[in-house]
């Protein structure tokens, strides 16, 4: 596999969605420990709206459907969630405008607009213990997958691998956004959902993508 089709993409974010509605409970017992316990059930209510207007997207071409995705979670999820994870959408969708397929590289083009803007938007930097170090950590990977040559399955595999690691590194890290960074040294210990969340739908869409 060189590069991913439409459907595939459509599985991807199906395969989100139902990481976040799943997890809804547990994405908010990590929230409750620092934050407000908010986390799961705005991202999982983000995601159900997605699902609701699934068939009235624009279907045609990758970055169409994923500015539909920006423009629907933006607008149905609370919190700073609805934002972060808005632009994060919008920011690949202007990446792979027009686009029916996207390969290696314009993935990892499109991670680090994502990540330019949400860094823009929500003020967050590395090292801030927030989603944006998970993203970081698969787009390194991604890039490396690239240097040497690697199939699109094989560096998402290892991005996976990259994400589910940096929760562990960040867990010893002290927030400095969002609700968690109201707590100080006493977020040292924990986990950031965000992260959490990055890290298991990696998983999730790998597995989607193997059957």
């Amino acid at each position: 596999m060189d590069k991913l089709t439409m459907e595939q993409v459509e599985l991807v974010l199906k395969t989100m969605a139902d990481t976040a509605i799943k997890n809804e409970s547990y994405f908010s017992d990590l929230d409750a420990v620092m934050g407000d316990a908010d986390f799961g059930v705005s991202l999982a209510g983000g995601f159900r709206a997605i699902l609701k207007a699934w068939d009235g997207f624009d279907h045609s071409n990758i970055g169409g459907l994923l500015l539909n995705v920006s423009t629907t979670m933006t607008g149905n999820t609370g919190g700073c969630s609805g934002p972060v994870w808005g632009t994060l959408f919008m920011r690949c969708g202007m990446v792979f405008k027009g686009k029916t397929e996207i390969n290696l590289e314009d993935i990892i083009t499109a991670f680090k607009s994502a990540m330019e803007g949400i860094s823009k938007r929500g003020g967050a930097v590395l090292g801030d213990k927030t989603l944006l170090d998970a993203l970081n950590a698969i787009a390194l990977s991604l890039e490396e997958s690239k240097n040497q040559g690697e199939e699109l399955l094989d560096a998402f595999k290892k991005a996976s691998a990259a994400a589910v690691e940096m929760r562990e590194t960040t867990k010893g890290w002290t927030a400095k956004r969002g609700r968690q960074s109201f707590t100080g040294d006493r977020s040292i210990g924990t986990y950031d959902p965000g992260i959490v969340a990055i890290g298991d739908m990696s998983i999730a869409i790998v597995k989607a993508l193997e059957a």
